[in-house]
């Protein structure tokens, strides 16, 4: 169970804190000032810290910049009252996570602690080395798919173009964000997350932007926005597509001009700011329906990164699923060594809807009940099984035969890789040939995209590039 440090001075606010922490499942410890704090934090079983600004002998930016001292620092979360503004922006840019103002909301406290949690786990994976994975960036995958997206992060990482990540949802946007910063010149400076979709219409300029005291009713004092706390770092918008219009006005002219007015004020704020935007939608179909500006479109599609749904980029499976094995025996204390070649094989001829965030949760469940040393197909979720053996009961005849003969002198992923490219190599034929050869009109048949089919194509040598139409 994940732990969670409370520093307050005020017996009322720890107790209330701890008391919403507990009920999201999070181990709470508590401590009256910064000292006491720091003592816990370097025994190094915090997953994150939610700190006041405000107490005695080590305030909250004292602890803030002592934890910044430790190799893998825990997130830290301040929580700070109204008028203290300024200190807040200050803490942001010596590291905080986030911040959180009193009186604060339920939701916003436990989406800013998941967040934390999720990055800080992340962090001690990547940096300890103990996650054994193959790919770039701290991403994993090697398909030809995410090799065009670690091509692209290469070469504009350390730019101020905006970027637009696309992609369904659950195939990682938020890692190729978090890669795009930590890969620049900016890194050393805030990323700052913005979910626009859990955040009410009539607040989203708010956060943006923020507010003057009086700009509104309940505005009793100012308050920063989101551009602000990002200044000379990155700032991340996902679920772009969820913006109103009338804020997509205001969002592209900060994004041309790097200036904007807070709610209720007349001082025009220039800032030094990268955005990175994310969605799972089709802009341009928002666009011809008028839900989405097309000027501001073209101002985040600067540098475009598509990423592929995991059905497209199958080869990457057994990598996922071993890192994911990896993670949740630690997590879970369990000592699974692998998958069956019957289980991953339900794995491989999955859809996956829900892209790689469905796979972890699936390999989460299966370690978790698990009675063997190995994930078998028992262990994974009906409804992948089901599908599993529709889809394997289209395979050739003698698809079977030929891992039995691969078994013994070649590897689980080799044995798994073959007869992936066997049922791709046979499926793409086929469509190719219904089509006459019409690559557009064989994606369409296929279910993927055009280019992940070009990829696939080129992946399995069925033919050249400019035969393609």
């Amino acid at each position: 169970m994940q732990q969670v440090l409370v520093v307050d001075d005020e017996a009322n606010i720890r107790k209330v804190l701890s008391a919403q922490i507990k009920a999201a499942g999070y181990e709470v410890l508590e401590a009256t000032n910064g000292l006491e704090a720091l003592a816990l934090i370097r025994q190094g079983e915090i997953d994150a810290v939610i700190s006041d600004l405000r107490m005695p002998q080590l305030d909250g930016l004292g602890l803030l910049k002592k934890v910044q001292e430790i190799e893998i620092a825990p997130p830290v979360i301040v929580i700070t009252a109204h008028g203290s503004m300024t200190t807040a922006i200050e803490a942001m840019k010596l590291g905080a996570f986030d911040f959180i103002t009193k009186p604060f909301d339920k939701t916003e406290l436990l989406n800013a602690l998941r967040k934390a949690t999720s990055a800080y786990a992340h962090e001690i994976e990547s940096q300890s080395g103990s996650l054994d994975f193959e790919g770039r960036f701290d991403i994993i995958g090697t398909s030809a798919g995410m090799q065009s997206v670690y091509k692209v992060i290469e070469k504009a990482a350390d730019t101020p173009s905006t970027v637009l990540i696309t992609g369904e949802s659950g195939t990682g946007k938020e890692l190729i964000a978090t890669a795009l910063h930590r890969h620049s010149q900016r890194a050393d400076k805030p990323l700052i997350r913005v979910n626009c979709a859990a955040i009410p219409s009539d607040l989203i300029e708010s956060e943006f932007f923020g507010y003057e005291q009086g700009a509104f009713t309940g505005a009793v004092s100012s308050k920063p926005g989101r551009f602000e706390l990002a200044d000379g770092g990155t700032l991340f918008l996902d679920e772009i597509a969820e913006i109103p219009p009338e804020v997509q006005v205001k969002l592209l002219r900060a994004l041309q001009e790097s200036e904007f007015e807070r709610i209720g004020g007349v001082k025009t704020i220039k800032v030094d700011v990268r955005v990175i935007a994310a969605t799972n939608r089709n802009l341009l179909d928002d666009i011809d329906h008028g839900r989405f500006r097309e000027d501001l479109y073209y101002r985040l599609n600067v540098v475009p990164i598509e990423l592929p749904p995991l059905r497209e980029r199958r080869d990457d499976i057994p990598l996922l699923v071993k890192a994911f094995i990896e993670k949740y025996n630690r997590r879970l204390q369990k000592d699974i060594n692998t998958a069956t070649p019957q289980a991953m094989d339900a794995l491989m001829h999955y859809e996956w809807p829900g892209n790689i965030r469905e796979l972890e949760n699936v390999i989460e469940r299966g370690i978790l009940f698990a009675d063997t040393t190995e994930l078998t197909p028992s262990d994974l979720s009906e409804q992948i099984q089901r599908r599993a053996e529709h889809i394997g009961s289209t395979d050739t005849p003698d698809a079977p035969v030929q891992l039995a003969e691969d078994v013994g002198h070649r590897s689980m992923k080799e044995i798994v890789r073959s007869a992936t490219d066997r049922l791709e190599r046979g499926l793409i034929t086929k469509a190719l040939g219904e089509t006459n050869g019409n690559v557009t009109r064989a994606a369409h048949l296929l279910q993927i995209s055009r280019k992940g089919l070009q990829n696939k194509m080129k992946e399995l040598r069925l033919r050249d590039d400019e035969k393609n139409e």
